[in-house]
């Protein structure tokens, strides 16, 4: 297909032709221009990956080919063509034809798109019926079975709020995939999935691909999962095509300054040039987004206390089984490790491993069967209502969802300030200013002040997340997936900030991520999951160049672009 490309005379018709969009919001400040100018095109069966940071039009592009921008949006100029068809401006019916059967959708967000009232199963099958497919509970344990959903037909009975966030995702991608269309527009797909899972679903997209003629248009901002799963890649930056070509070309001879950064910024290219730069017997920290961020000196790892300590940590649910009946579902198993003062510590592990568990009980969220947590060598659970208090203030979580974890009714100013009012930290004036200096931190402009959390962006909304983690200036920084949901500029940004923040303050990360490129980047220290048990510790580079479990080598192999041979320049 990649070679196909270079050989315009002998091209097949694309199946999804976008010529010169431009799309425009109405807004109360007047009309702004969304997206100008974008030309791309999709061959049939082909893969074709749009990248940029949050905001940039990539999503808005997608949406406006399925007919599904928002109620103030609107396509100002340009044409859609989809199978030789004109659709840009086609009536509402001919756009519900072609939605499923021809043209599927994976949107981004799992939780706001799964009805919570309704059970999986009957979400995949109002999908199957409405496109007039066999709907039966085997169909439907078939469709979850495909999207990497193990026990399907017993998960097809469940609610959404009793799926993992992964599950979640693979859920989504179950409906998106479930009446065979033509062309898959995938909002990043793979956001909220463990790096195995990942690539399972991607296989899944490949393998239609090739066998359906299936068309993919993949919307990432990971720039390795872009090159090493698309033929072609096109580079959006603030509404526009700044660079698109063969994906390899890009990624090996970016032309563009913005393109470049992507390159750079990329956590999966820069474990690969990490990887590259420790072959060649280099010393490389200036590819460490950790840079400065590891102990504070070196020696301090094995003489500094631990601030937190997880000793023998179980964690046993009570799942009903119908007709007043039970089953205990051990989702953590005698989990012990020590977070030093200081350092990073990351907890890795697939969707359902327990790892996010660990982090509720260790912020007290959820109390343990078994064990004890020690925080500065306190056990927690002997804490009284005002301890716990000031414990609040000095471990602070950021949360893996930025659409569930911001309160829909709070401006951002209120969302950042909340917790120095609850705190009774200073008055109205140096809030204010302490407010800004947060969202300058965070990369976000003052003006988002005012404004909702439902018009901001995921990346957007994560970052006022993790300003609002570090208003209370915490020794304890929490991080469930926290950066999962951000472009790779910002997510280097962030990455770059906390380790900052860490060497400056002491601060001490247990990070909760799928993500091993960003544990590669980040961590002075790693702790592997799998199935509620501790498999595998150890520091990051004994883990990263000498794994011992096959688990950890899965999740090492499974990494982005893991496969993909850099040239030299790129180390």
């Amino acid at each position: 297909m990649t070679s196909n490309a270079l050989q315009p005379d002998t091209d097949p018709a694309p199946l999804l032709d976008i010529r010169s969009l431009a799309i425009s919001f109405d807004t109360s400040n007047g009309t702004v221009d969304a997206v100008q100018d974008a030309n791309l095109s999709v061959l049939p069966g082909e893969t074709v990956a749009i990248v940029g940071e949050s905001g940039s039009g990539k999503s808005t592009t997608a949406l406006a080919a399925i007919g599904l921008l928002p109620g103030n949006g609107r396509v100002s100029g340009g044409q859609i063509i989809f199978d030789g068809e004109d659709i840009t401006h086609a009536s509402t019916r001919r756009i519900v034809e072609l939605r499923g059967n021809s043209i599927g959708m994976v949107p981004q967000d799992p939780m706001s798109n799964l009805n919570p009232v309704w059970k999986i199963g009957f979400q995949v099958r109002e999908t199957l019926k409405a496109n007039g497919r066999p709907s039966s509970d085997e169909d439907v344990a078939r469709v979850l079975s495909q999207a990497g959903l193990p026990d399907a037909a017993s998960r097809a009975r469940q609610y959404p709020h009793e799926f993992s966030g992964g599950m979640r995702q693979r859920a989504l991608i179950a409906i998106g995939l479930s009446c065979s269309p033509r062309l898959l527009i995938a909002d990043e797909p793979t956001s909220a999935l463990d790096v195995t899972v990942q690539r399972q679903i991607l296989d899944h997209l490949a393998s239609l691909t090739q066998e359906m003629g299936t068309a993919v248009l993949l919307i990432t901002h990971d720039l390795g999962l872009a090159a090493e799963r698309a033929q072609r890649v096109v580079v959006m930056y603030k509404g526009r095509v700044v660079e698109s070509g063969p994906a390899l070309e890009i990624l090996t001879n970016p032309r563009h300054p913005y393109t470049k950064r992507l390159v750079e910024s990329a956590p999966s290219l820069a474990s690969k040039r990490i990887d590259i730069a420790k072959e060649r017997g280099l010393d490389a920290p200036e590819l460490l987004a950790a840079d400065g961020g590891a102990a504070p000196d070196a020696g301090s790892p094995d003489t500094a206390p631990g601030i937190i300590e997880v000793r023998n940590l179980t964690k046993v649910f009570k799942l009903r089984s119908g007709l007043g009946r039970h089953t205990d579902f051990t989702a953590v198993d005698d989990v012990s490790f020590s977070v030093e003062r200081g350092t990073t510590t990351a907890v890795v592990g697939e969707s359902g491993s327990g790892k996010s568990t660990v982090a509720r009980m260790v912020l007290n969220l959820e109390t343990p069967t078994r064990g004890s947590i020690l925080f500065d060598g306190v056990d927690m659970t002997t804490l009284d209502k005002k301890k716990l208090f000031e414990f609040r203030r000095r471990v602070q979580p950021i949360f893996q969802d930025p659409y569930g974890s911001l309160d829909p009714m709070y401006n951002i100013f209120h969302t950042i300030e909340e917790p120095l009012r609850v705190h009774g930290i200073g008055d109205k004036a140096s809030r204010g200013r302490k407010v800004r200096e947060l969202l300058d931190q965070v990369a976000l402009p003052s003006t988002v002040m005012r404004r909702f959390p439902n018009e901001l962006s995921g990346g957007q909304r994560q970052r006022v997340a993790v300003a609002r983690a570090l208003a209370l200036d915490p020794e304890v920084v929490i991080c469930d997936e926290a950066v999962s949901a951000l472009d790779v500029l910002v997510q280097a940004q962030i990455l770059n900030l906390l380790a900052e923040l860490q060497a400056d303050l002491g601060l001490s990360y247990l990070f909760i991520t799928h993500d091993l490129a960003v544990v590669r980047q980040i961590a002075d220290n790693v702790c592997v999951m799998q199935k509620g048990k501790v498999v595998e510790t150890g520091t990051t580079d004994d883990v990263f160049n000498s794994p011992k479990e096959e688990y950890t080598k899965a999740l090492l192999e499974a990494i982005p672009g893991a496969g993909l041979e850099l040239p030299p320049a790129a180390a």
